[in-house]
């Protein structure tokens, strides 16, 4: 086919497209339009000859101009490709866009803050492989007189399984606009759509939010905080590309998720009146200071104490000067202070984070909660400033009923027998093993000559029985010794007999790795390991729920540890997760005495680098 085959001209200037699928180049229109006007009489429907004005004008192989009367329509423009055409006085334009991408990328272009409808260029269009262009068309950027967003486009591609990329044209010019795109299978994107859609429980809170990701117990601020539940962080991952995936049915910050992009502008902020949503949209000026937003954060909701927002641009320019920024939902206002801090969307755009398999790093601003990261994750904080998380690792007890079991999970000491002794130890001591180990004395029931010891090991191994103890004191080990709980991880600073205790100080620095916030055990002087939670701790102070000690008190040098795990289970697995220092020895205990009752299990685990787990056996007792 030729282009006289597809194409028509009316007496009234008209171009239209009378094909059905072949496409052709603006120059090839131009050359086809001046092949008419040298005719000597104009013929069939192609009316055109030489008396009429020119219909077209040529100042580059790629840029066109139709003199009124001639012109265009949409439906003729999707069959031309490899420039621009001016008409209408360049009251109309339509720009031509070259996409340099792999083949079979499905495109998607972004104008005045939505996706181009139709999109007819779709997984490729007047392709050239050879030069690696996918694409070749043409998009209307100016109408009626008026560009159309001041001509901006946003191309970009959200194939679930297949890399996320965008590329921005801040103002199409005369010609072909080049879009750089990248379109790659995406190895850790491999999981099916339809079992990703089930994934509902990754859940994200929007809007500002203050998270410790680096564990020094200052927390920085982010506009998202994602929780992976039960999931993989490469799993939170997949869940966060589904969501903003092409045809998404999924809403993020109030926006498409296809169109979600991330931050764009940094803006500062002064005066204020009224209370801003967490998200919504905003917007600004008039003329050429106008401007449509989506605000993702703003770091004080009451807006006269609100001196940063933090936005994704949808349309016009950025605020500036002293423009008023106005709530869409809230009403809320606040003025522009001095240029906003534009943001660039990392790693090829589009996608909030990127996954190496096993860790994430998340696009400027994006935050999640700090008990799901690893050490090998890297954020980036809403100064830009790149947060790496200590080794969060978790250990978890399985092969538990919900409702029934109640979990213990302390820290290990031992307990054994001992026979021949003619000097005892002192609590506290510190005993040495005729195998070479040693172990501090917790607690002891001293019978005289025979007895029982509950220690922790500091050195050595475990040991066996018949082994001789020395130091302060002497004897035989006469058991193997059996796990147990180290009831003396720390030990009670000062008497406490108050009727409202909100604090527990004990002699040593608690460990670094204790849980941010958990549950302790103290021993009273009845004999009673009484249950506290705590909602923080420092140096030697865990700060409690208010307790009654006034008729059981709690002696100075009464033992006090922390229970990882100390609940009545509520799932088949239950877990702890804390920032990793060292290796450290547990001792787990599961119980069920109800209806369906099992002996209790005991046993040792191990929390690593990489975290830890056991599975509970459950032996009848019957």
């Amino acid at each position: 086919m030729a282009i006289q085959d597809d194409f028509s001209v009316a007496a009234n200037g008209d171009i239209r497209y009378t094909g059905s699928s072949a496409n052709y180049t603006v120059i090839a229109l131009h050359r086809w339009l001046g092949d008419l006007m040298d005719d000597a009489a104009a013929s069939g429907n192609d009316i055109l000859d030489i008396t009429d004005a020119t219909a077209s004008e040529r100042a580059t192989d790629n840029l066109i101009t139709l003199n009124a009367p001639y012109n265009i329509d949409d439906t003729a423009a999707q069959h031309l490709y490899d420039g621009s055409i001016v008409q209408d006085g360049g009251n109309t334009i339509y720009d031509g866009v070259v996409v340099i991408a792999n083949a079979g990328m499905r495109l998607e272009i972004i104008q005045n803050g939505a996706l181009i409808s139709p999109n007819f260029w779709t997984t490729g269009l007047n392709a050239d492989a050879a030069n690696g262009i996918s694409h070749r068309f043409m998009v209307k950027v100016r109408t009626g007189g008026s560009d159309t967003d001041g001509r901006r486009l946003i191309g970009l591609t959200r194939e679930f399984g297949f890399s996320y990329s965008e590329f921005k044209i801040n103002g199409t010019a005369r010609g072909n606009n080049v879009m750089a795109l990248t379109y790659v299978t995406d190895l850790n994107n491999a999981t099916a759509e339809g079992t990703v859609s089930g994934w509902g429980t990754i859940t994200n809170t929007e809007g500002y939010r203050s998270i410790d990701v680096n564990g020094d117990t200052t927390p920085e601020n982010y506009y998202s905080e994602w929780n992976k539940a039960s999931f993989t962080i490469n799993q939170l991952y997949e869940r966060i590309k589904w969501l903003s995936r092409r045809g998404t049915g999924s809403t993020v910050y109030g926006l498409s998720g296809v169109l979600f992009r991330g931050i764009t502008h940094e803006v500062n902020l002064t005066g204020g009146s009224g209370t801003w949503n967490a998200v919504e949209a905003v917007s600004w000026g008039t003329g050429g200071t106008a401007g449509t937003g989506q605000m993702l954060a703003v770091n004080n909701t009451t807006a006269t104490s609100a001196t940063k927002m933090w936005i994704q641009l949808i349309t016009g320019v950025a605020p500036s000067g002293s423009v008023t920024i106005t709530g869409g939902g809230s009403g809320a206002t606040n003025t522009n202070s001095g240029t906003p801090t534009e943001r660039t969307i990392q790693f090829g755009g589009s996608a909030p984070i990127t996954s190496t398999g096993s860790s994430l790093i998340g696009n400027y601003g994006l935050g999640v909660e700090s008990a799901d990261l690893s050490a090998s994750d890297i954020l980036f904080d809403l100064t830009n400033t790149q947060r790496n998380p200590p080794n969060n690792v978790s250990f978890t007890v399985n092969g538990l009923v919900a409702s029934e079991d109640r979990v213990l999970v302390t820290r290990l000491g031992y307990t054994f027998a001992f026979s021949g002794q003619t000097s005892n130890f002192a609590d506290g001591a510190t005993i040495t093993f005729s195998g070479g180990g040693t172990a501090k004395l917790l607690e002891q029931t001293d019978l005289g000559a025979t007895g029982y010891y509950t220690v922790r090991m500091l050195t050595g191994a475990v040991p066996a029985a018949a082994e001789t103890m020395s130091g302060s004191g002497d004897g035989t080990v006469a058991s193997t010794p059996a796990p147990t709980i180290d009831v003396e991880q720390y030990t009670n600073a000062a008497l406490l007999n108050g009727a409202s205790v909100t604090s527990i100080v004990v002699n040593e620095t608690i460990d670094s790795d204790t849980p941010a916030t958990g549950t302790i055990r103290i021993l009273r002087n009845s004999g009673i390991r009484t249950v506290h939670t705590y909602s923080s701790w420092a140096t030697s102070t865990f700060t409690i729920a208010s307790a009654d000690f006034s008729t059981d008190n709690a002696a100075s040098g009464n033992g006090v540890f922390s229970t990882f795990i100390d609940k009545v289970a509520a799932a088949t697995g239950e877990s702890f997760t804390v920032v990793f220092n060292t290796t450290r020895n547990l001792f787990v205990r599961v119980r069920d005495g109800g209806g369906s009752p099992i002996k209790t299990f005991e046993t040792t685990g191990t929390l690593t680098s990489a975290g830890g787990s056991t599975t509970a056996i459950r032996t009848t007792d019957t």
